[in-house]
């Protein structure tokens, strides 16, 4: 399969890396607005830079999104209007209504395929196998030192609480699980979302509690930074690394 990376940050990076050694992936092309960004990327094996995204879109196969919404309503839209698959990191655009509808009726036409990979949470297969059968409640509790959400307080604060939706406007820098969760199982609307921040908390931790006819499951993550950016969770880069190989391995795993 011919991949395709557009943003190379800190995730887009640590996909080029991993890619570039996975079987299956026969050629890597990159694209960033920084030309700089591809730099410590293009000696690695079987890896191209494009002149431009919609360069890239024409080349591979596979579309990989690791830039912004911006990227996701363009260079995604133009490559599931030419049938190619597209793999979306900034799940978060998918709150927007017509624009997810959009691209779903897109990729219906021409024989394309969206992937979104679970992120920086765990769950989201039982959430999606808990969804085929009466799935009652999703719940997503975000804790954050204040550094995480720019705030000085010095006692355990609960910034929000109410639907994902409306979490996804008020927190549009923390929503991609959210997001996922949402499309995973209830919807925007029925996903419940409450934001704290605890000045004893040293990391990020995504708590997800799901009620419905299979019963009662409560799942804890506490993400450690990636390597390479501080900002990012390591376990979001490593999602999109398995959602990878999973899409160009002869076996799948998982719900």
């Amino acid at each position: 399969m011919k991949v395709g990376i557009v943003g190379t940050g800190a995730i887009g990076s640590e996909v080029a890396r991993a890619a570039s050694a996975m079987d299956g992936v026969d050629s890597i092309l990159l694209f960033d607005i920084d030309p700089d960004a591809t730099k410590q990327l293009r000696n690695l094996p079987r890896t191209k830079v494009a002149t431009s995204a919609a360069a890239l879109v024409e080349s591979v196969d596979l579309v990989i999104e690791c830039a912004n919404k911006g990227v996701v309503q363009t260079t995604i839209r133009d490559a599931l209007a030419k049938g190619k698959k597209a793999m979306l990191l900034t799940i978060g655009a998918l709150a927007d209504d017509k624009l997810r509808e959009d691209l779903v009726s897109l990729a219906r036409k021409h024989g394309g395929k969206i992937y979104l990979p679970s992120g920086a949470v765990m769950g989201v297969d039982g959430v999606k196998a808990a969804a085929e059968g009466d799935l009652k409640s999703v719940t997503l509790v975000t804790t954050k030192p204040p550094a995480g959400l720019q705030s000085g307080t010095d006692r355990w604060t609960l910034l929000f609480s109410g639907s994902a939706r409306e979490a996804v406007e008020q927190f549009p820098k923390n929503v991609n699980v959210a997001a996922t969760l949402s499309l995973a199982g209830l919807g925007f609307d029925q996903t419940h979302v409450q934001v704290a921040i605890d000045p004893l908390a040293t990391r990020n931790s995504h708590k997800v509690i799901i009620e419905g006819s299979f019963g009662r499951a409560r799942i804890e993550v506490e993400n450690l930074p990636s390597p390479t950016n501080p900002a990012t969770s390591y376990l979001a880069s490593l999602s999109a690394i398995a959602l990878l190989r999973r899409i160009v391995s002869p076996v799948e795993i998982g719900a």
